[in-house]
């Protein structure tokens, strides 16, 4: 005798398909999009996203030479000046004179010693130098004095792509154009002493041309980069990957314990399981998933550096230093998404990523120099961690992890980012606790 199909056993936790029509699926789901209510929040929000992106990403780079502004650049003189035909002669500090009076406000000339400005170049403090030698004014003399180009007076621009790449570019340029513009007005000066003596020295048209622009500019690195430093990208690539294992390794370790605390389905390609929930606080549960997060970090920062150092051989110093500083940054951002993801609860992880990426990344300052940002960006740089991170990373890699500007104020952005982050979790979780909002319908944990 057949079996009746009715009295198969189902596990209710099954679908059957192959006992539906084939066409059934298919019309099931037309029918869902049909519906207008399943395609306007997807549509809104995906929209705003992609929106904000591309402002966001795209609005603070597309002209970086009209948003500059005060870039700090080193001046030096060293010109001892020289005694021409009964007078003084001081060309290098009319040079400083001519270049700091002609500037725009996009470039912030600091005068300073040789020695101080090597510093500078040493400390992340400024992105670039012009040097004018001690023989400068006696090499101007000896010029106008022979005319053949024997003697020429030099001026040298020191660049520092440890501050970045494009930083530095603007530094080299902007030195270089203020030196030959320089060096055009002294050729005027000199062209019309030449022309005034007359007679038997007045000047060929070869010496014309010499005299139009007597002074030789030269570029030299004026902080040194190891070869495999990526030209000074390798610090903002490596607070990338420092920001994304705490951003990511968060958003699965809050995945993770909700699965296992019986507060989300997790399901592995075609197997779908939900456990019984656990009486739990909101609290307890963002203390375990943060402390879970701490002791990740540990690990995530060994495997960063043992790939990019061990394995790509990055340059770096100061190894227990860059170890303690990336598993401190690791925690703090991976903590400050699970206080976010507390608050928000599902839409937590958008406002994460916003927060910790999708803003970070702009103000940044690593690629684009904050002096060729928008000025809404340069405000995002006061808070956003990953301005901080970055300039903790570059101090360590490039300028010797010294105890001085941008090092302490990365470690100290990472103790108050991650207290301010503590706080928040615990503050929200406690509100939401004590209000009895609990999750699932489940009661919360005395």
């Amino acid at each position: 005798m057949p079996c009746d199909p009715r009295s198969e056993t189902t596990r209710p936790d099954r679908l059957a398909p192959d006992n539906l029509p084939r066409h059934a699926s298919a019309v099931r789901a037309l029918q869902v999009l049909r519906g207008p209510r399943i395609w306007v929040f997807p549509t809104i929000a995906v929209g705003v996203v992609a929106l904000a992106l591309s402002l966001l990403y795209m609005g603070g780079i597309l002209n970086p030479q009209a948003d500059l502004e005060d870039l700090p650049i080193a001046l030096v003189s060293s010109d001892e000046g020289a005694d021409v035909g009964g007078g003084r002669l001081e060309a290098g500090a009319d040079v400083v004179e001519a270049i700091t009076s002609a500037a725009d406000g996009s470039i912030d000339w600091r005068v300073m010693p040789a020695d101080e400005a090597r510093t500078a170049l040493a400390r992340d403090e400024v992105f670039g130098a012009l040097e004018i030698p001690s023989d400068f004014s006696a090499s101007l003399a000896a010029l106008a004095a022979s005319s053949d180009g024997s003697a020429a007076p030099t001026m040298t621009v020191l660049t520092n792509q440890a501050a970045g790449s494009l930083g530095s570019s603007f530094a080299s340029s902007a030195a270089q154009a203020a030196a030959h513009g320089a060096s055009a007005q002294l050729g005027e000066k000199l062209t019309a002493q030449a022309q005034a003596a007359g007679g038997s020295s007045a000047p060929t048209n070869a010496t014309r041309l010499m005299l139009a622009d007597p002074v030789t500019v030269t570029v030299e690195p004026g902080h040194a980069l190891g070869k495999h430093s990526g030209a000074g990208l390798s610090a903002f690539y490596y607070t990338l990957l420092l920001v994304l294992a705490g951003f990511v390794g968060a958003t699965i370790v809050h995945t993770a314990v909700d699965g296992a605390l019986g507060y989300a389905d997790t399901e592995y390609g075609p197997f779908h399981r939900r456990r019984d929930a656990v009486a739990i606080s909101r609290t307890q549960t963002f203390l375990v998933k943060s402390a879970i997060s701490v002791v990740l970090a540990v690990l995530t920062s060994a495997l960063i550096m043992l790939a990019t150092i061990g394995l790509l051989g990055m340059d770096a110093g100061h190894l227990p230093l860059l170890f303690a500083f990336s598993v401190c940054a690791s925690a703090s951002v991976a903590v400050g998404v699970h206080a976010i993801n507390t608050a928000f609860g599902t839409a937590g992880q958008l406002v994460s990523m916003f927060v910790f990426v999708v803003l970070a990344l702009p103000s940044s300052g690593a690629t684009v120099p904050l002096q060729a940002l928008p000025d809404f960006y340069r405000f995002l740089a006061t808070f956003e961690p990953m301005r901080q991170l970055s300039d903790g990373v570059r101090s360590i890699l490039y300028f010797d992890a010294q105890a001085t500007g941008a090092l302490p104020r990365a470690w100290s952005m990472i103790a108050l980012g991650l207290v301010l982050a503590l706080v928040a979790g615990l503050v929200t979780a406690r509100v939401y606790d004590r209000r009895g909002l609990r999750r699932l319908g489940h009661p919360a944990a005395a």
